[in-house]
């Protein structure tokens, strides 16, 4: 199988069936190829060794479906324990360089969390804060969702960073922001109950009463 771009619309394409996955959750204005979504995450799988220069020109595509998978592939590529230093740091660097090719709820959440939380792990977080006042609302959730990659193992210096992102987007009016804000305290209740139990008594009453909802699902 050719490692490229080319070949992985290819196998989109052979996959697609319009009528069958219309894919109306994605409400950009891009073209819709009409591929499962679990098909999107096999065929991205099978290319994880996509080369960078290629996820590169995969993002260059106009269709959803072949962003989504660039997307997939750079978290997949991530995630093997064979990952070098420098290439974990070129992941990331095409994740905010490309990030205008976001268009998509899913291609933050598919992302995110390994890609740049992942790699900002034991590294200065300041570029998450600069992404919370962005005007763009998809940034914004990229601030949010990328620290989830400290809630599991427990990173007490990010979740800290998590909260200050949480307190900053804690009246977010934009539903792909504010939604996250619940989703990433829900997990930091899991890993530090105390540090979101303490945001809720000195926040709460900003957020709005699903964030809040979800964000005590899990505390004691």
């Amino acid at each position: 199988m050719a490692l490229t771009a080319d070949a992985l619309v290819a196998e989109l394409e052979a996959a697609a069936d319009p009528l069958a996955h219309p894919n109306r959750h994605y409400r950009g204005d891009a073209r819709v190829m009409g591929v499962r979504m679990g098909t999107v995450f096999d065929i991205a799988k099978a290319f994880a060794a996509l080369p960078l220069d290629e996820i590169g020109r995969l993002l260059d595509e106009d269709p959803y479906e072949a962003r989504l998978a660039a997307f997939c592939v750079l978290d997949f590529a991530v995630r093997s324990p064979r990952m070098a230093d420098a290439d974990g740091a070129s992941c990331f660097r095409l994740y905010l360089d490309r990030h205008d090719r976001i268009d998509s709820w899913d291609m933050v959440d598919r992302a995110a969390p390994r890609v740049v939380g992942g790699f900002l792990r034991e590294r200065p977080r300041d570029i998450l804060f600069d992404l919370a006042v962005s005007p763009d609302p998809l940034r914004r959730r990229t601030a949010m969702t990328a620290p989830l990659a400290y809630t599991r193992p427990p990173h007490p210096a990010g979740i800290d960073d998590l909260l200050r992102l949480a307190e900053l987007l804690a009246d977010d009016p934009d539903p792909l922001v504010s939604k996250p804000v619940g989703i990433a305290l829900k997990h930091a209740g899991a890993a530090s109950p105390d540090a979101v139990q303490a945001f809720l008594e000195r926040v709460g009453e900003r957020l709005p009463a699903s964030v809040r909802r979800e964000a005590r699902a899990k505390l004691p």
